[in-house]
């Protein structure tokens, strides 16, 4: 572990926190500014909802190839050049897609997969630094950092409303972006912590605990599907909540963005006042509780009468949504010896939603409507809820004994 001597300054990590922040929120901004133009990509390409849902494949499909190989570039580089070059990616990825959706859906595709595979390995590398600042501050912060990339999906979402109500072409709107995500993120994370040597740590670690390899454990293949059901929640929400409100509801397209950016919010508010909730009543009755709001907004947001049910329905299902993925992370990180392994065994379940998502309610959008494939995400939370019980911390004694045994 890091040594007295190798401990940075109390202002120096206060640098690296504002660092970590700035990655988390450029993180969501950039996404969410791009899922804010999803509608006029797809009136421009003229593409049916299953067709959508295969062309936001190309996301996951990025994300999903980056998530493995993110830990070596991590272990090898360090988390602040992983960010800062896949930070660029990106960037060029949503530069791709503001200039090639205007010739047709390959250059839409090849965009996306350079957005997917700079997020997904971006995603990893600010993990890996927030745990390392969350350690030299000797307290909980990660979920206010996930908070931040929440703040950062509003920001971009609002953007996005802003400049379709101005009606801002989607290319001018999206290049903006790009250049401020490619230069703004790359100068921010130069005060990160160096991580190197947390991470030789953590791998010696893991190396002399040994025993059953994460993916065979059943508490984390079950905190797996925990995670999986949110994260299917919330990147559905994040994809198809402007397009279900405009063809459900026959409402403006700025109304559908509206829409996304109210669901962001309620994310964001949710994750930021989450840990006191958790600290008082623990992580398993809070997840259950919200599991069971985010199932009552879905069904507003689904057979609501009107869009302003739909409104109040989205606000439901984001804060239903907001402390999976953070809770999740955190069970899977309770042991510190086995944590990198577990860590990387959940997130690699849980993007396999990001994977399935988008097709499969394109395709049940095409049989019926998206707002009713939706009830897809109501589900999975169903079956969050029944295995919610796997991420009830590890007792502490089980722990020490292992660490022992070690």
């Amino acid at each position: 572990m890091t040594t007295t001597t190798d401990r940075p300054s109390a202002a120096r990590v206060s640098s690296a926190v504002m660092a970590t922040y700035a990655a988390f929120i450029g993180s969501g901004f950039g996404f969410a500014s791009w899922a804010s133009r999803i509608p006029q990509v797809r009136d421009e390409l003229d593409l049916s909802p299953s067709s959508l849902g295969l062309v936001l494949l190309a996301i996951a499909a990025g994300s999903i190839i980056a998530l493995p190989l993110s830990g070596r570039f991590v272990a090898r580089y360090g988390s602040r050049l992983t960010v800062t070059v896949m930070a660029v990616l990106l960037a060029a990825g949503i530069e791709v897609v503001a200039l090639g959706y205007l010739s047709g859906v390959v250059p839409v595709v090849i965009g996306l997969f350079m957005l997917g595979f700079g997020n997904g390995a971006w995603d990893v590398a600010m993990n890996v630094q927030g745990a390392l600042v969350e350690r030299h501050l000797g307290r909980s912060i990660m979920s206010r950092f996930h908070a931040g990339f929440s703040l950062g999906t509003v920001a971009g979402a609002l953007l996005g409303a802003l400049a379709i109500a101005l009606h801002v072409p989607v290319t001018a709107h999206l290049s903006v972006v790009a250049v401020v995500i490619g230069v703004a993120v790359p100068l921010s994370v130069r005060q990160f912590i160096s991580d190197h040597g947390a991470h030789e740590a953590e791998e010696h670690e893991r190396r002399a605990v040994g025993g059953v390899p994460a993916w065979r454990e059943p508490r984390t293949l079950l905190i797996g599907l925990f995670v999986l059901a949110f994260a299917f929640a919330e990147g559905t929400g994040n994809d198809w909540i402007s397009v279900a409100v405009i063809d459900g509801y026959d409402a403006p397209a700025a109304v559908g963005t509206l829409a996304f950016a109210v669901f962001l919010t309620a994310m964001t508010a949710g994750r930021w006042v989450g840990p006191g909730m958790l600290d008082r009543y623990g992580r398993v009755p809070v997840v259950r509780a919200l599991t069971l709001l985010g199932l009552v907004g879905l069904l507003l947001f689904v057979f609501g009468p009107t869009s302003a049910v739909a409104f109040v329905g989205a606000v439901l299902w984001g804060l239903g949504a907001s402390l999976g993925f953070p809770v999740g992370m955190s069970a899977a990180a309770d042991d510190p010896a086995r944590a990198a392994s577990r860590v990387s065994a959940v997130a690699s379940i849980a993007y396999c939603a990001f994977l399935a998502g988008p097709p499969l309610i394109g395709f049940l959008g095409q049989h019926s409507t998206v707002l009713h494939g939706l009830l897809a995400v109501a589900a999975l939370l169903a079956l969050a809820a029944l295995v919610a019980g796997s991420v009830a911390p590890l007792e502490a004694a089980t722990t020490a004994q292992r660490s022992e045994d070690a």
